[in-house]
């Protein structure tokens, strides 16, 4: 089975093709190919993200770059291809609605069914596909290139989907069976790295310039940040206020010099993935589950991978951890065709619409 993937819930543009593994292997996807075209650097000069403008962009990006997708698949016919799915939110609106009406336009033209996707919800699934190159995921020892999990011994599993928007968990008992857990009361840890970036000077380059920051740090120096609702019982996240603590420290520095804010940046590391690590594996011993899966954009951060390993190392807890590569974590197509698969249904494409507030709860 080959499924064509839309993705443009925000300023990234993506296509994707994926096929099936042959029987008798183990259920998973193959990826064929994976493109996005990114507006990134347009907006740079806005300090985020302008919805008009990525909006406006992707409607040039959006059939050349499902052209490239199917080049790249070897798949020259669209008869070639089983399915479309395509991300009806949440996200924003415009970008959306490039998205769901091309992939509309194509449903309707060649007859091929067509699935909505919760653009939160796929990020998981994004364990569930086999990269085109096999590499090691982790410089840790703990953690090596390993076949996405897919059977049904990795469940039951709790998922962390932390990214910009969202940092939400949930319980998978199946492909299927999802139920959320908790989430962010407010903001999302993503919202922290990239509001911290701006912050110590990186622009809008978020959390990989925290990262960055971070392992040149030679000590530590400077305030001791909050763990945000860490021990409060409940399966909930809150970063506002963390965000507002990092402000109020950070303007007690006069004059900043390097060393400070790469100080500061392993704090603010520190404090995001605390709690982060300790809410996730609360969960998966709340449920006496077999295995975690992490994804979402903040996942790239190699920190949080790290402390992921480290924790499960020492508690000799015997769930596995599983991370896609960072190519998968950040926006893509490639989870988008993933979900289908495993979890989508295929609808009328008449009833398809874009729903920028769809929700993540299930």
């Amino acid at each position: 089975m080959n499924i064509l993937a839309i993705e443009s819930s925000c300023d990234e543009t993506a296509a994707a093709v994926v096929e099936d593994l042959p029987a008798g292997r183990q259920v998973a996807l193959k990826i064929l190919s994976n493109v996005v075209a990114s507006s990134t650097a347009m907006h740079e000069k806005y300090g985020g993200i302008v919805p008009e403008v990525a909006a406006r962009e992707q409607l040039k990006c959006i059939i050349p770059t499902i052209d490239e997708a199917l080049q790249q698949s070897k798949i020259y016919d669209l008869r070639s291809i089983d399915a479309i799915a395509v991300t009806i939110g949440p996200g924003l609106i415009g970008s959306l609605l490039v998205g769901v009406e091309t992939a509309k336009t194509m449903a309707m033209a060649t007859g091929k069914p067509i699935i909505p996707v919760n653009h939160v919800l796929a990020h998981m699934y994004a364990n569930m596909v086999i990269p085109s190159e096999t590499r090691n995921l982790s410089q840790s020892p703990l953690l090596s290139e390993t076949p996405r999990m897919t059977r049904g011994d990795m469940f039951p599993a709790i998922s962390l989907v932390v990214s910009g928007g969202h940092t939400e968990l949930f319980l998978m008992t199946s492909h299927k069976d999802l139920k959320w857990l908790g989430g962010t009361l407010d903001d999302a840890a993503g919202e922290a790295f990239d509001k911290t970036a701006r912050l110590l000077g990186f622009g809008n380059r978020g959390g990989l310039a925290i990262q960055e920051a971070a392992a040149k740090a030679t000590k530590y120096i400077g305030a001791h940040l909050p763990r945000p609702l860490l021990h409060d019982g409940s399966l909930n996240f809150s970063f506002s206020g963390l965000k507002t603590a990092i402000l109020r420290e950070w303007q007690k520095q006069e004059k900043p010099s390097d060393m400070i804010v790469n100080a500061f940046a392993v704090e603010v590391q520190e404090a995001i993935t605390d709690v982060l690590v300790k809410k996730t594996l609360t969960a998966a011993q709340m449920h006496n589950v077999k295995s975690i899966l992490l994804s979402g954009g903040v996942a790239a951060n190699t920190r949080l991978r790290e402390k992921f390993l480290s924790t499960i190392h020492d508690l000799k807890s015997t769930i596995s951890f599983h991370v896609p590569p960072v190519n998968l974590c950040t926006d893509n197509a490639a989870y988008i065709a993933s979900y289908a698969f495993f979890r989508g249904d295929p609808v009328d494409w008449h009833t398809i619409t874009a729903m920028p507030d769809l929700s993540v709860e299930v």
